[in-house]
């Protein structure tokens, strides 16, 4: 129990953390309406359950071990995240709230959300890194390896709605077209910069 409460801790800080998934979820609040950021939490929240997955299986092993295969990943998730920055930068004045809404469909904010999220294979390292330390090996490793993945998932919508409803009370501040140029260039600062420092990096 109490490496289960360690463990909650330890992914509440690292989600905590700003990055490309956190400055989406704060930006798709105040441009997009929380209802379809909400649907973009669930595609950061599928995602991160997909990869925790993986990591927890010989795909994962792989993947990591593999210098190829982790490069290939890297670069494509480097490219999509380089895209999302530039097209946030690019973005200088967003048109009316209904006006974004009709073009920005649940499916697409969810798209967005998952594509930003799996875009990482550090994000593989991270957990198989993670779970070992909190595997009781002594019980069965599939359900300990299900409650943990599902947890994480599970606190990433907490904490991401959490920081989707803060961004709504700030929205009347943020209004302005000034405002909104300014999130954008700061959003997609956040991404660019990942994305740099994803192909920059070594394992």
């Amino acid at each position: 129990m109490d490496s289960y409460i360690a463990y909650v801790l330890l992914s509440t800080v690292t989600i905590l953390l700003p990055g490309p998934a956190v400055m989406l979820t704060i930006n798709n609040s105040v441009q997009r309406g929380r209802y379809k950021t909400f649907s973009g939490v669930l595609g950061i929240a599928t995602a991160i359950l997909f990869i925790s997955g993986i990591s927890a299986t010989s795909l994962g092993v792989i993947i990591t071990q593999s210098i190829f295969a982790f490069t290939v990943i890297k670069f494509i998730g480097a490219a999509y995240l380089l895209y999302m920055g530039l097209k946030m930068w690019k973005s200088n004045s967003v048109p009316d709230l209904k006006a974004n809404n009709t073009k920005s469909s649940h499916y697409k904010c969810f798209s967005e959300g998952f594509l930003v999220s799996i875009s990482n294979p550090k994000a593989i390292v991270f957990f198989m890194s993670v779970f070992p330390q909190f595997i009781d090996l002594s019980k069965d490793n599939t359900s300990q390896l299900v409650l943990l993945s599902i947890t994480f998932s599970f606190l990433v919508v907490i904490i991401h709605s959490t920081y989707s409803l803060l961004s709504c009370f700030a929205k009347s501040k943020l209004s302005s077209e000034k405002s909104k140029g300014i999130l954008n260039k700061v959003s997609g600062s956040v991404f660019v910069s990942f994305a740099i420092g994803l192909v920059v990096s070594a394992k």
